[in-house]
C-alpha cells in the first residue's frame, strides 16, 4: 500500500503487477478552469481518470450540504463517495493522483480520499513530468467510461477544521496556523482572487512550493523535517492547522509534514476565502 508518495518507477511496476489501481489526473489551471480538461485530452497517463477540481472535487457554492465554505467548498462525504462509485473506484483499489502543476491540485484528491476513509492513496512524485521522463505510457483523448462500483464510506482519516474552531482557538498554543499561499499574498501586498488581502492573525507562512526540489519532487524527509521544525520554532506539530486561499494548495504542506514524520495535521478547508468573507473576523497585513 502506498499512502503518501509513489515514484514513476513504482507506479509502472504496480500497474504491471495486476493489482487493482486507479490513476487520477487532477490537472487544473486556477485562472483558466477549462485548461485542465484540455491538458488531459492532449496527454494523460494511459488509463487515468479525469478528476476536475471544480466539477468533481468541490461542491457548488450554493450547495446546502457542502462540508466547508470558501471558493472551493468541499462536497459532502456522501456526494464524493457517490462520484468515486460512478467512475468505478472501489475500496479495494490503490489510488494514485497526479497533476502537472507541482502537486497544487492533486493533493486535494489525496486528502479527500483519506477523508472518506481510504488510506491507500498516494501522490505521483513529480507528476506527469516525472512519468514521461521515465517513459511511462500516455494517451490522448477522453478516457473510456468505467463500470460503476459501490464505494463504501468508512471513518475519516483526516481532520477537517471549521471556521468556528479556528476563531475560537485563535491565539492559543493549542492551534498553530500555517498558510500555504505565496509570501506576497500572505502579507496582503497582492490579492488576485479574494475580496480582501491579508492573513489570519498569528498564522505562519509556508508557500506550498517550498516542499519541492528543482525537479518538482518532494524534498527528502530529513530536509522537510528540518524546515518545518525551523518554522514551528518549538511549537507542537500536533497543533498545526493548514490553510491557503481555498483549501487546495494547503495540502502539499500536509503531505510534506507527514513525509517528514511530523504526523498528519488538520486542514481548514474554507481557508482565507471563507475567513475574509466576514468583515467582523480579525485580519492583518504585513
Amino acid at each position: 500500500m502506498y499512502t503518501t508518495l509513489i515514484s514513476a518507477q513504482q507506479l509502472q511496476t504496480l500497474l504491471k503487477s495486476g493489482q487493482p489501481v486507479m490513476v487520477f489526473d487532477c490537472s487544473f489551471e486556477l485562472m483558466t478552469p477549462g485548461a485542465g480538461d484540455q491538458q488531459y485530452q492532449q496527454t494523460h497517463i494511459a488509463g487515468a481518470v479525469r478528476a476536475d477540481l471544480e466539477r468533481h472535487l468541490s461542491a457548488p457554492k450554493a450547495a446546502s450540504n457542502a462540508a466547508s465554505g470558501g471558493r472551493h467548498p468541499l462536497p459532502a462525504r456522501e456526494a464524493f463517495a457517490a462520484w468515486l462509485s460512478s467512475v468505478g473506484f472501489a475500496n479495494t483499489m490503490q489510488a494514485v493522483v497526479y497533476d502537472r502543476q507541482g502537486v497544487n491540485y492533486c493533493g486535494r484528491l489525496w486528502w479527500m480520499l483519506k477523508w472518506v476513509g481510504h488510506e491507500a492513496a498516494a501522490v505521483l512524485d513529480g507528476g506527469l513530468q516525472a512519468w514521461q521522463a521515465k517513459g511511462g505510457a500516455t494517451q490522448s483523448g477522453l478516457g473510456a467510461p468505467a463500470l460503476p462500483t459501490e464505494f463504501v464510506l468508512t471513518e475519516a482519516r483526516t481532520e477537517l477544521t471549521s471556521t468556528e474552531t479556528v476563531a475560537n482557538q485563535l491565539g492559543r498554543p493549542t492551534q498553530i496556523l500555517i498558510d500555504a499561499r505565496g509570501a506576497a499574498r500572505f502579507r496582503g501586498e497582492v490579492e488576485p482572487l479574494d475580496p480582501v488581502a491579508g492573513h489570519i492573525p498569528g498564522a505562519l507562512n509556508r508557500p506550498f512550493n517550498l516542499n519541492l526540489d528543482a525537479q518538482g519532487q518532494f524534498k527528502p524527509a530529513t530536509q522537510l523535517r528540518s524546515e518545518f521544525e525551523t518554522l514551528l520554532a518549538g511549537r507542537d506539530p500536533a497543533t498545526v492547522v493548514h490553510h491557503c486561499g481555498s483549501g487546495v494548495s494547503a495540502v502539499p504542506n500536509i503531505i510534506a509534514m507527514e513525509i517528514a514524520g511530523l504526523g498528519r495535521s488538520a486542514l481548514y478547508a474554507g481557508s482565507w476565502s471563507e475567513w475574509c468573507s466576514d468583515p467582523a473576523r480579525p485580519m492583518v497585513r504585513g
